[in-house]
């Protein structure tokens, strides 16, 4: 089973009790023990403790053990289903050695909640190796190009690019932003920008996150254990400076639309894409609220801020059609498609399937369906390289005329 959630989004999400949950049957003596072990703690010793039974496992049994125990002990526990990406950004974290090619690593990981142990790889490889210059940049990902590659991977490492490139410069997002204008391909750039927004989101709105021990780690020099090992020659920006440039805000209460307020526009669409968990941050999960705010967005922007608002809405119902369906609903009619677009590519996002997709999109109102089909078939073209993969899986669609809007979207050659 692939875990169906984009947990590091959802933020300002309140944590809940367990009752109602269980391990599943096949669960393993390790999950047991770790669930027993650390299930009444408080939040914040909750995530410690599971932590460490996860790295003791990764540390036993290496990186698939550690990912399957991650998923059962989620279905016991909702509080580690919400936060499921942040404990697999420590995996990768964790998992990431100097000793060992970065390929082979990375080769280990899955797309379990949102893919996190590929950007915890990559964000333990910048913190090791230094500097990323330009060269280094462009280099990381070239071995998952080419006609016959997996894309979902390519995709993942420059996603995960994105990611290590804002922690490398102590979460100073325009510098991060420039590292990935390194790239030379558009899909690749605007792949390592949404990265670097969702680092961006994910260190104010979650500061326990691995990755922020990662840093401190290397700050001081490292210590024992792998996370030290990560940190081993990296440069001290942990303190949101670097190399003279001001201390950067990753967001902003007062401007619901900060940082796309102050970025230039090559930068919106990526940009747009994270904005409304920033809102949804700070005005406590209001998703009413986050959509007036879409509509002052900046002219040209306010699609992509409901689109964003989809995504959010996918991780706040659990990819439930019903509640995404009712949450959706709270936009104006004139920009509800693009909710259910950001839904529907949060769906395939997180299974690199797109069955609850097209199922979603069988349930939306007549005038929205071409724009929900479209939006599936641009998702594809993630999950496939070939024109021929993209029309097979347009295939799924509930009739012949959506196949060809899924396959427009997914940019297949028509016969």
């Amino acid at each position: 089973m692939i875990r169906r959630l984009a947990p590091v989004l959802a933020v300002g999400v309140a944590f809940a009790a367990c009752g109602g949950r269980s391990l599943p049957p096949g669960a393993s003596a390790e999950a047991r023990a770790a669930y027993e072990a650390c299930r009444d703690f408080d939040w914040e010793e909750k995530q410690a403790c599971y932590e460490a039974r996860l790295i003791e496992e990764l540390d036993q049994d290496g990186v698939g053990a550690a990912l399957e125990m991650l998923e059962a002990i989620a279905d016991a526990d909702v509080n580690v289903e919400v936060l499921g990406h942040v404990f697999t950004h420590a995996i990768g974290i964790e998992a990431y050695s100097p000793d060992t090619p970065f390929a082979d690593v990375f080769s280990e990981c899955t797309v379990l909640f949102q893919s996190g142990c590929y950007h915890g790889v990559v964000q333990a490889h910048f913190l090791d190796t230094g500097t990323p210059d330009a060269d280094r940049i462009v280099e990381l990902c070239a071995p998952y190009e080419g006609d016959d590659a997996d894309r979902w991977i390519l995709f993942q490492c420059l996603h995960g690019l994105g990611h290590g490139l804002t922690m490398y410069h102590g979460h100073n997002l325009p510098m991060a932003l420039e590292g990935c204008d390194f790239l030379t391909n558009p899909w690749n750039r605007e792949s390592c920008y949404g990265g670097a927004f969702m680092e961006n989101v994910v260190n104010a709105t979650h500061p326990h996150h691995p990755a922020a021990a990662l840093v401190s780690g290397a700050a001081e020099g490292g210590g024992e254990g792998q996370e030290a090992e990560a940190g081993h020659g990296a440069h001290d920006h942990s303190d949101g400076m670097s190399d003279g440039v001001e201390p950067w805000d990753a967001l902003r209460a007062d401007d619901p639309h900060y940082p796309c307020s102050v970025l230039d526009d090559q930068y919106l669409n990526a940009c747009y894409m994270m904005q409304t968990s920033g809102m949804l941050w700070h005005n406590e999960g209001d998703i009413a609220d986050a959509a007036a705010s879409c509509l002052q967005a900046r002219e040209g922007w306010q699609g992509h801020c409901f689109l964003s608002l989809g995504r959010d809405i996918s991780a706040r119902t659990l990819q439930d059609e019903d509640d995404g369906l009712r949450e959706c609903g709270k936009s104006p009619e004139e920009f509800r498609e693009w909710c259910y677009v950001g839904l529907v590519k949060n769906f395939v996002d997180l299974t690199a399937t797109t069955g609850a997709a097209f199922g979603f999109c069988r349930r939306v109102e007549p005038w929205a369906k071409d724009r929900c089909y479209q939006a599936v078939g641009e998702q594809i073209i993630a999950l496939h390289a070939d024109a021929e993969g993209r029309r097979e899986e347009c295939s799924g669609a509930e009739s012949e005329e959506f196949a060809r809007v899924c396959q427009r979207g997914a940019q297949v050659p028509i016969e």
